[in-house]
């Protein structure tokens, strides 16, 4: 396993249990929005809903590298090609949302990649060249 000083990324890759938990924090967030949405506005609403999705995802991940899931778990996703440790990037983070979606439809395949990937990298991770550490609290 590769620690900060192998990395140069600023923190340690984060490890399943970490992300998973970051993960259901921000499925909540995003879930009582849509849930509101699609209540409140119906079809209309489902599809807002995605907008926000995409907005929050690419928003967070490409601004700062944090979503409030990952602030809260003292993660990070960070670029592992061009500007090593920082952000990525909104066309990245967008590229990682879309690619989330493969992983996830898959039998969860791409997001257990991980588990046995050298820079525990997801598919999404890999498609965008990014990897979330775990910077602490």
């Amino acid at each position: 396993m590769l620690d900060e000083s192998q990395t140069g990324l600023g923190g340690s890759p984060a490890g399943f249990w970490r992300r998973f938990g970051a993960a259901l924090i921000d499925g909540i967030v995003i879930g009582v929005a849509d849930t509101i949405l699609k209540y409140g506005l119906g079809v209309a609403g489902q599809l807002l809903g995605i907008l926000v999705s995409v907005g929050y995802f690419t928003y967070f991940h490409g601004a700062t590298g944090q979503t409030p899931g990952n602030a809260a778990l003292g993660l990070r996703v960070v670029d592992v090609r061009d500007r090593v440790g920082q952000p990525i990037g909104y066309n990245r983070a967008f590229i990682r949302w879309l690619v989330s979606i493969a992983s996830g439809a898959v039998v969860l395949l791409g997001y257990l990649w991980m588990l046995w990937d050298p820079r525990k990298q997801t598919w999404h991770d890999k498609a965008a060249g990014s990897v979330p550490v775990h910077v602490g609290y």
